[in-house]
């Protein structure tokens, strides 16, 4: 796995480091992520996680390097890990956690397209290609 994410990286041209620990915890991250679906940096957020972990070898679990991707994106770190922490955003990621499993999605990038599952960033083209039959 490692050497293809290598592989994949060198021909994106983009960073790659191997994790320390893997996998890593991304409760909170995916906490915060669902906290601010809405937003208009939630995608920024997303970057910068996958950036921390895998093109810096950070460890995504810790206050520290969410709060420092939450403040990338312009938006209030102390504000959306408190949000994070509330009720309603661990409800609502049980709930989008429960309807991915009834999907049969079990990784990331995982496409559902008009009730087919397309796992894997080399299956966007075929994704696209069932979206637009």
């Amino acid at each position: 796995m490692w050497r293809d994410m290598e592989r994949r990286s060198e021909r994106y041209g983009l960073p790659f480091a191997k994790p320390p620990v893997f996998p890593m915890n991304g409760l909170k991250a995916a906490r915060v992520m669902t906290a601010a679906l809405n937003e208009p940096w939630c995608g920024a957020f997303a970057r910068a996680v996958f950036t921390a972990q895998f093109a810096r070898g950070e460890d995504i679990s810790t206050d520290d390097v969410l709060r420092q991707a939450i403040d990338a994106c312009d938006a209030d770190p102390a504000h959306w890990l408190a949000r994070a922490r509330e009720d309603d955003i661990k409800a609502d990621l049980r709930a989008r956690t429960e309807q991915a499993q009834e999907y049969g999605i079990f990784g990331a990038p995982s496409f559902w397209v008009r009730n087919e599952l397309f796992w894997g960033d080399d299956r966007l083209e075929d994704a696209i290609a069932w979206a637009e039959r």
